[in-house]
């Protein structure tokens, strides 16, 4: 398994590769360090603020004075500063554009002194494999660039660190990328083709790069002026290597591709592609029997690549083979919301009702991190479960997103309510409920004596009465100093 780190927070030291200064001076004036002072949200006590933090990194200066670097390396961000090499001032930056998803954003300088003498990079293409580049960055504590040479060493689909949810094409150097380097550009014949944005933490060298095709997805993406995100396909595959399955399912022997298990709901693919088709074939690029196609002359990637290149509305072209025959179907690109809930969350509180000292929110990947490392797990083997299985089994069929009741604050109106912790809410006073609004919405109407609160798969529902609850909750947020639900 790959261990994939940020490249933020530790310095380390890295010489300057030997090049013509010219060639230098004109790269350097356009790479950028940013310093970023943070504070998050704390998942586990939503109503808290994490420490404020410091963290360095790097951009470079593209098109229209815009200042592109990682996603990661102003989130929760307070406030953000730049500078270039030749600089004796530090100068304030906005964030205009930011795509968790993929690991960028856009920042701009409130100043236009900060662009004076700067260079603009051009965008290449994705690189040969064994290739030579260079890579260049803002070591952690340093005012100098630095810069390491090496070579392409891999290119393929990957997950993005960032968002631990979303994959896409990445491409593998033996560059020493160390921390600092976050958001700095790979080079190539002057030109960028990458983004440095994580390293494999148990292997030496092997750092890793967004190519072109993802920072110009994200360019056009904001060209209307609002990052909207990436596309799913929306199903789950298999290879076709299997000769007995092949046969079972009388597929000709000179068709390969890979077989649909799963369509998912939501997805671009829901209502056009079935269980058991054999898809061969991708805007009209044949695929194998890995689920691989050609793109270049020196590599294989995976099919889902040419979905991930489009923007919604763009037609997706696939070739299948279903009950005994070659069909065309098309359909156009959709993003895929279901995903969200899994993907970390950056820049915004965390939503959450407290009832009588018991906090809910709803599930998420941070609440499920932080669940975690406060060892309060027991009886919660149905919320690990419905968090990963919540896009394969379509479980948004039946909410938006689950609610979990999984801490409380102690007081004698919650004292004998612990075999509900880690339980997943179904619904309040007999309401089905799908997400947290509706949940608050059904709680706030207190038109009741007695709240009754039913759990999935659980037969004994929560009963307290509302006149204790409104007295508890009056001295729980005072004893425990518990901002507004």
């Amino acid at each position: 398994m790959k261990y994939l780190s940020y490249l933020i927070f530790i310095h380390y030291s890295i010489s300057l590769f030997s090049t013509e200064t010219s060639d230098f001076d004109k790269i350097r004036k356009g790479v950028v360090q940013i310093k970023t002072f943070s504070q998050g949200h704390d998942a586990f006590s939503p109503w808290l603020t994490t420490s404020v933090r410091q963290s360095s990194g790097t951009g470079f200066i593209i098109q229209k004075n815009r200042i592109m670097t990682n996603a990661h390396v102003i989130s929760n961000a307070k406030f953000i500063q730049v500078q270039r090499h030749n600089q004796a001032e530090w100068f304030e930056v906005s964030v205009e554009f930011v795509a968790h998803d993929c690991d960028l954003a856009i920042l701009k300088a409130k100043d236009e002194k900060f662009y004076e003498d700067s260079t603009s990079f051009d965008l290449g293409g994705i690189p040969d494999l064994n290739s030579s580049l260079i890579v260049v960055g803002f070591p952690i504590g340093g005012d100098k660039v630095s810069v390491t040479r090496g070579v392409v060493s891999r290119k393929e689909q990957s997950t993005y660190a960032h968002s631990e949810v979303d994959s896409h094409l990445v491409i593998q150097v033996d560059a020493a990328i160390n921390p600092g380097n976050s958001g700095g550009p790979a080079i190539q014949n002057d030109k960028v083709i990458g983004v440095a944005f994580q390293a494999v933490s148990s292997g030496q060298n092997i750092g890793y790069l967004i190519p072109t095709t993802v920072i110009k997805y994200f360019l056009k993406d904001i060209e209307d002026g609002v990052y909207d995100g990436y596309v799913e396909l929306g199903i789950r595959s298999l290879n076709s290597f299997n000769e007995t399955l092949r046969e079972y399912r009388k597929i000709p022997k000179e068709l390969n591709g890979v077989f649909v298990t799963k369509v998912l709901l939501g997805g671009s693919a829901w209502g056009h592609l079935k269980k058991d088709d054999l898809i061969v074939e991708i805007d009209d690029l044949p695929i194998g029997r890995n689920g691989t196609i050609t793109l270049d002359k020196d590599a294989r990637i995976d099919f889902v690549e040419i979905v991930d290149n489009k923007h919604a509305g763009e037609m997706i072209k696939l070739k299948v083979f279903r009950e005994g025959k070659i069909i065309n179907v098309n359909f156009p690109a959709k993003r895929m919301d279901e995903y969200t809930f899994m993907r970390h969350k950056y820049d915004t509180p965390f939503e959450y009702s407290m009832i009588g000292g018991l906090i809910f929110q709803e599930v998420s990947r941070d609440l499920l991190q932080e669940w975690g490392k406060n060892q309060e797990t027991q009886g919660g083997s149905q919320f690990v479960y419905r968090f990963y299985s919540f896009v394969d089994e379509n479980l948004s069929e039946q909410v938006d997103n689950d609610i979990i009741f999984y801490r409380k604050l102690a007081h004698p109106i919650n004292s004998h309510l612990d075999n509900y912790i880690n339980l997943i809410v179904e619904s309040i006073n007999d309401v089905k409920i799908r997400n947290l609004k509706e949940f608050k919405q059904v709680y706030d109407k207190m038109d009741y004596e007695f709240l009754k609160i039913k759990f999935r798969d659980f037969s004994a529902p929560m009963i307290l009465k509302k006149e204790d609850i409104l007295k508890a909750d009056k001295q729980i947020k005072e004893r425990y100093k518990v901002g507004k639900k």
